[in-house]
């Protein structure tokens, strides 16, 4: 056997090596993007933080109706999405592709729910004044600045996933995709979900006047 052909073999063996780990690359991949999205998001709040306790003219926009009602009626409809995510992964180890696109159908459904409130709480906001640059109470314009970045970042987060999880159901409808796909999904809204237990309280809860 020529010197290039042991190459080749030698390169196509460690190409097919298996993972040293105990879990599969595309997971731990996805894992490798959630702690380091993690870290942003903390980052990003820990800054929040600050700036809300440290600016002496912060004023609170929101009242319990409608706002907060809106925001735990968000905090449900999410909540509820994991719970049918988990289904939907349960339903594709176990073979079961109708209930597993079933589940994952009620997932995007409240994600799109999801982001539909959101969009009309911030039309809302729009038509009462509040900007990235304005604050029509007259106090600090960091609070519409930071509200509409972090809210709009998790948003974005939010439609990434309905995307996703649209893509893997097509996928594994046509048998493109196995489970472990539908999982490594689930675990990225899983993360979506977690990140907003910290963002409805910081910037709703705190912010009822």
């Amino acid at each position: 056997m020529s010197d290039s052909a042991m190459t080749a073999g030698s390169m196509h063996g460690a190409a097919m090596e298996p993972s040293p780990f105990l879990i599969t690359s595309r997971k731990l991949t996805m894992w490798l993007f959630i702690v380091a999205d993690a870290a942003t998001f903390g980052a990003i709040l820990f800054g929040y933080g600050y700036l809300r306790f440290g600016s002496p003219n912060w004023t609170k926009p929101f009242t319990f109706s409608p706002n907060i009602i809106n925001g735990l009626v968000m905090t449900v409809v999410l909540l509820t999405s994991s719970l049918t995510m988990l289904c939907g992964v349960a339903a594709a180890r176990e073979g079961r592709s109708g209930a597993t696109m079933k589940w994952l159908g009620a997932t995007i459904l409240l994600g799109v729910t999801f982001a539909v409130l959101h969009l009309r709480e911030w039309t809302g906001m729009f038509h009462e004044g509040w900007s990235l640059s304005k604050n029509p109470m007259g106090g600090s314009v960091q609070v519409g600045a930071l509200f509409f970045s972090i809210t709009g970042l998790h948003l974005l987060h939010v439609i990434s996933g309905v995307i996703a999880i649209t893509v893997i159901a097509i996928g594994f409808r046509a048998r493109k995709f196995t489970a472990g796909h539908v999982e490594t999904t689930g675990l990225y809204w899983h993360f979506v979900d977690l990140v907003w237990m910290f963002v409805f309280p910081l910037l709703y809860l705190l912010n009822v006047r």
